[in-house]
């Protein structure tokens, strides 16, 4: 299960997940970014209470910051140590920025 929380503030979008991010749930932020990300330069994820993500949802991550590259910055905040044994072990520390 996954929640999505998104809150904006004029140019600045940030989404807060809750859950998991794996094969059932990463369609569903990927359906939620396709139609957020017009107009937005500052990209945050929050990652606080995000417990677990599978590759599919490393490629969701993948592809909001190929959006944002063009367009502006992406910051992920807030990751777990779980979570950032993941993105090291990906190379995914490497692609994004972490906070």
């Amino acid at each position: 299960m996954l929640n999505i929380y998104k809150t904006e503030n004029g140019t600045e979008l940030m989404i807060a997940l809750e859950g998991r991010l794996d094969t059932v749930t990463s369609p569903t932020l990927e359906g939620e970014l396709k139609n957020a990300l017009d107009g937005v330069e500052s990209l945050i994820f929050d990652m606080e209470k995000l417990q677990y993500i599978s590759s599919a949802g490393l490629r969701v991550l993948l592809s909001a910051q190929k959006v944002m590259n063009r367009q502006g910055s992406m910051v992920v905040r807030n990751a777990s140590d779980d979570v950032k044994e993941i993105f090291d072990v990906t190379g995914f520390s490497d692609i994004l920025t972490i906070e």
